[in-house]
């Protein structure tokens, strides 16, 4: 028998299929997520669900000959964005991503964040769920019809079972802002605070259960489907063995640091996200984390086309970047980079800055190294910061995502910064793997 994991990112969906009994990865599909909406707003980071949808139907499609095989289906996704849903469970607005800036607007001679920050004494995010819907009920961009919102991950459930309402998994609550830890429960007293209509919160659940059994056309009828979980917790899930001693870093196109704990406090840098029954993860999270080095590629390409070289000739600058990074343990006088180039989720107008720039140091190869090396120490002084506050002393140190699997140099760098040796995860697509795990955890 066979278990499918289904990862709905925000560039790539992914579809995995394993085998039940020992966890083997049968086989992989990712295709391009190509759902992104134009918008006239700066701000705006919007995507198609429809769009989404067919791309999910594609990626099951090719998992076809051994869906009648299959026992169980989990299902992850991009956390924090939201889509609103009409009383049918079909979708009537786009998806707003984490990545959409408008929390960061102005408002009441502040931010919308810092506003519900200010009134709720939580502290939220631009991208966060409930910040994405503040704005929206300020604004009058609440579809009329809206009966529910939810995750994007929760909505492909909806559609893969034709059920009607969201149950949303408390990973995933939490990513939205407004989030009592304790009580593992939207705080709905703070949300009233804000004028905002309770009743449009969906159904929680902090357990790993089935949400229903698909019934649609292209699967076989009556396959249990899971809760979503958050892509962060599905991730953590696929590609780590011991999770209670073990740090998993993550290159994409942000970045994160993990780390499991049983404690739910207020923490200096980075949140607490549930995990499973009794157990939470603390994460710090990046908004530029491989993002940086193609901001740097695109410097260069820019200064390329500009000295008179054709543009189809810089298509992928990233190997001759690679190869030149090779070079830069040797590098005199390295450069500091602080790649906060988006800000952070705590300071959303903080921006990067080079230290030790001299006549000596001012070549690609310096630059290249001070942007790894950037995105590394981002994440290890969000760790560094929050240690005193966890369970126990983690003694392992697991990597995940494009950025570690490809550059040498990222995985040396991490492994000096964190003083560990660096296992890269066995899984390609740790979070559809960590879905299927997931899906394997509620068949108990």
């Amino acid at each position: 028998m066979y278990l499918i994991g289904l990862d709905i990112g925000t560039t790539t969906i992914s579809a995995v299929l394993t085998e039940r009994d020992t966890g083997e990865l049968i086989k992989a599909v990712t295709l391009k997520n190509d759902a992104f909406i134009t918008s006239s707003f700066d701000f705006e980071r919007t995507q198609d669900p429809e769009v989404i949808f067919t791309t999910v139907k594609h990626a099951l499609s090719q998992l076809s000959e051994y869906t009648e095989k299959v026992c169980a289906i989990g299902v992850t996704g991009q956390m924090h964005g939201i889509v609103y849903c009409d009383e049918n469970g079909k979708h009537i607005s786009p998806l707003y991503t984490w990545q959409d800036g408008r929390g960061n607007e102005s408002y009441n001679d502040t931010t919308y964040c810092s506003y519900i920050n200010e009134k709720t004494g939580y502290k939220t995010a631009s991208g966060f769920g409930l910040v994405t819907h503040f704005y929206n009920t300020v604004n009058g961009l609440v579809p009329k019809d809206a009966y529910k919102l939810c995750t994007i991950h929760d909505y492909m459930v909806m559609r893969l079972c034709c059920i009607n309402a969201p149950l949303m998994h408390s990973s995933d609550g939490a990513s939205f802002g407004l989030y009592d830890l304790t009580l593992n429960r939207f705080d709905m007293d703070a949300i009233k605070k804000l004028g905002i209509d309770t009743n449009i919160i969906p159904d929680m659940t902090a357990k790993t259960v089935f949400a229903g059994k698909t019934a649609i056309d292209f699967l076989p009828t009556g396959i249990p489907v899971t809760v979503a979980i958050g892509d962060n917790q599905a991730s953590f899930l696929g590609a780590v063995k011991s999770p209670s001693d073990t740090i998993l870093v993550n290159m994409g196109t942000g970045s994160q640091v993990s780390v499991m704990t049983v404690k739910a406090v207020d923490l200096p840098v980075g949140e607490i996200r549930p995990f499973l029954e009794g157990s939470y993860l603390f994460v710090g999270s990046s908004l530029c984390g491989g993002r940086a080095y193609q901001i740097l590629e695109d410097f260069f390409k820019n200064c390329a086309v500009f000295f008179g070289l054709e543009p189809q000739k810089t298509e992928n600058l990233f190997p001759i970047m690679d190869k030149l990074s090779d070079n830069v343990f040797s590098l005199a006088n390295p450069l500091k980079i602080g790649c906060e180039f988006c800000g952070t989720r705590e300071e959303p107008d903080k921006r990067g800055k080079i230290e030790n720039l001299s006549a000596f140091n001012f070549t690609p190869e310096h630059f290249i190294y001070g942007v790894l090396n950037g995105t590394v120490s981002e994440l290890y002084n969000m760790y560094d910061k929050c240690r005193p506050f966890l369970t126990a002393e983690p003694i392992r140190l697991m990597g995940s995502g494009n950025g570690i699997r490809k550059s040498k140099v990222w995985r040396k760098l991490f492994e000096e910064q964190f003083n560990m040796a660096l296992t890269v995860s066995e899984n390609k697509e740790e979070a559809a793997y960590g879905a299927a795990v997931f899906a394997l955890k509620a068949l108990g």
